[in-house]
């Protein structure tokens, strides 16, 4: 296994216990100034090519997976004067938005927002965007299932 980090190391974004694990294992292969170059394949990924940014040197390799990490800060900026965020750029919904958002935003309905809905009625939010999220995948699952739920209710209002 492979693990690409676009910058000099882990340690910014990652325990000192993970870092530990990740280097001990020899299953994986760490290699820092790395990025993905390019992905191909048919109905399926069949090769990944990656360049070592401190060398220039590129490689490619036959792997059918590949997993993501982005980042933690949310790319929200984009959303700003469209729903209420906190001061990080994560997204507001349900209880965690305050009367005075809502004034602002001129929420219209009688009801408040539903748990995942954002400061614009029928609009949610779920997984790492969301404010007080916990950033782990099966919690993000389950919040887009909660999410399905809702949007059905806001549908049928």
């Amino acid at each position: 296994m492979h693990l690409l980090v676009r910058t000099g190391g882990l340690a910014e974004s990652m325990s000192r216990y993970l870092i530990r694990r990740i280097e001990g294992n020899p299953a994986i292969v760490l290699r820092t100034q790395t990025e993905i170059a390019a992905l191909e394949g048919g109905s399926h990924l069949d090769r990944v090519h990656w360049r070592d940014n401190q060398t220039g040197n590129s490689e490619t390799h036959a792997i059918r997976h590949v997993f993501l990490m982005t980042g933690a800060a949310p790319n929200t900026q984009w959303l700003d004067g469209c729903v209420a965020r906190d001061t990080q750029g994560f997204i507001k919904t349900g209880p965690d938005l305050s009367q005075d958002e809502l004034s602002t935003a001129h929420w219209p309905l009688g009801r408040s927002p539903h748990l995942l809905e954002t400061s614009v009625p029928g609009v949610f939010a779920a997984g790492d965007v969301r404010a007080g999220n916990i950033k782990r995948v099966a919690s993000a699952v389950g919040e887009g299932s909660i999410t399905v739920s809702f949007v059905h209710q806001v549908l049928h209002e």
